[in-house]
């Protein structure tokens, strides 16, 4: 049993390629390319800028390595200021604990 035909048939059988085209369409297409590429840089702003500078591979390792550079730094001056006050605190204990007199006078405070 045929098919029906399709009705998209007849309007592709009198389409055809046009062969002639605008002697100028070339650079009038680069020339609006380049107008909207320019416009979008323009008006993109900083987040662009960064996400271009990003999406080159040695600034993106650049960038992640000086993060984690940065982490590790805030770690070790957290973990220090831990270290110093634990230690001042013994040793204000200490004190206390070989000198009684510290304990009974309130006004007495070390630093």
């Amino acid at each position: 049993m045929p098919s029906p035909p399709d009705p998209l048939d007849p309007l592709l059988d009198r389409w055809t390629e046009s062969t002639e085209s605008a002697p100028n369409l070339a650079p009038e297409v680069w020339r609006r390319i380049d107008l909207i590429e320019g416009a979008s840089r323009e008006t993109a702003g900083f987040w662009s800028e960064l996400d271009a500078w990003l999406s080159r591979p040695p600034f993106a390792v650049l960038f992640v390595t000086c993060c984690a550079l940065l982490g590790l730094f805030l770690a070790e001056v957290r973990v220090n200021r831990l270290q110093r006050e634990h230690g001042s605190e013994l040793a204000h204990n200490y004190l206390l604990l070989i000198d009684p007199l510290l304990r009974a006078d309130p006004a007495a405070r070390l630093p």
